[in-house]
């Protein structure tokens, strides 16, 4: 008879888990970060229609690394939750704890009661009114959920991913900086002989939940305007080889035309030199006025010299 095979409850949770990590180690790093504006969703993706960042309600954001069809099963449970509630209740009963909490119901059941657990790591995010408020949920394979704080990093190199945001973050950052923080770190890994890589907007798929915005927040950032974000721009102050010929340039130009404009307008620009009373010249006939202002006393002095008196 033959004997059956028999794992402990322990073996059996660890041998999951490592499957459930080691998958999901190779999926490509998300990136989830509070802004000034609200919260930025940051993920390699090469597929223009596979989307690891989608929208679940008004102002309630999803991005999930591991498994693709797994993960867009959960979000298409979590749209259908959020919208029944939404229509038996009220819109603002449906918020992200209780998104965040009925995932983690689903995903703990799912690694306990069946073979094969979900590959999958998601994160659910919530903007509010100002960068304190916004709310980042992390749930894992197991069913584990943690609220996280201002940055959330999710796939095999979340940690080091991780590491590299939190010192460099704020809560006023606006997007473009913060964009390019998640995309830097996102960039530092992954390159060949632990050299950083070259991350362009074909290879991201980036969204907002937008701060600002009423009813539905969520929107992509594609095209030319993830193409601009990514761009630095360049400090005001700075001038380049050829800004600073230009500059150059423009003060010559200014300068030559001084004496032609004085040229053309010799109104505008006064006498000129020669054409001023020279000091050897017969003074100018004082005005009656003047003498008339004169006080008497002078009268005696006319009288010697000869002069009439007045």
């Amino acid at each position: 008879m033959a004997m059956q095979f028999y794992a402990s409850p322990e073996q059996m949770m660890r041998d999951r888990s490592e499957f459930a990590r080691k998958n999901i180690a190779r999926g490509r790093n998300v990136v989830v970060l509070s802004y000034s504006g609200g919260v930025l969703f940051v993920a390699e993706n090469l597929s223009p229609t596979l989307h690891k960042v989608s929208e679940i309600y008004d102002r309630i954001g999803f991005a999930a690394v591991g498994r693709y069809n797994e993960f867009e099963n959960l979000r298409a449970a979590g749209v259908r939750l959020a919208d029944m509630r939404g229509y038996s209740y009220d819109r603002r009963d449906v918020s992200g704890r209780v998104l965040a909490t009925a995932y983690a119901q689903t995903l703990g059941a799912i690694f306990t009661e069946q073979t094969k657990p979900y590959e999958v790591e998601i994160c659910v995010a919530e903007v509010g009114s100002s960068p304190a408020e916004d709310e980042l949920y992390r749930l894992t394979y197991d069913g584990s959920a943690q609220e996280e704080t201002a940055v959330l990093a999710m796939g095999g190199q979340a940690d080091s991913i991780a590491n590299q945001v939190k010192p460099e973050h704020t809560a006023d950052l606006e997007l473009g900086p913060a964009l390019r923080l998640a995309v830097g770190a996102l960039a530092s890994i992954g390159g060949e002989g632990g050299a950083p890589r070259t991350l362009t907007a074909v290879q991201l798929e980036v969204a907002i939940l937008d701060r600002n915005k009423t009813g539905r927040s969520f929107r992509r950032i594609t095209g030319n305007a993830l193409t601009a974000l990514l761009t630095k721009p360049e400090a005001a102050g700075d001038q380049g080889p050829a800004d600073a010929a230009a500059t150059e340039s423009e003060h010559a130009g200014e300068t030559s035309q001084a004496p032609s404009e004085a040229t053309q307008s010799p109104e505008a620009a006064g006498p000129r030199e020669s054409e001023k009373p020279a000091s050897s010249k017969k003074p100018e006939k004082p005005d009656s006025s003047d003498e008339q202002d004169k006080p008497a006393t002078s009268g005696s002095a006319d009288a010697a010299s000869g002069g009439p008196a007045t």
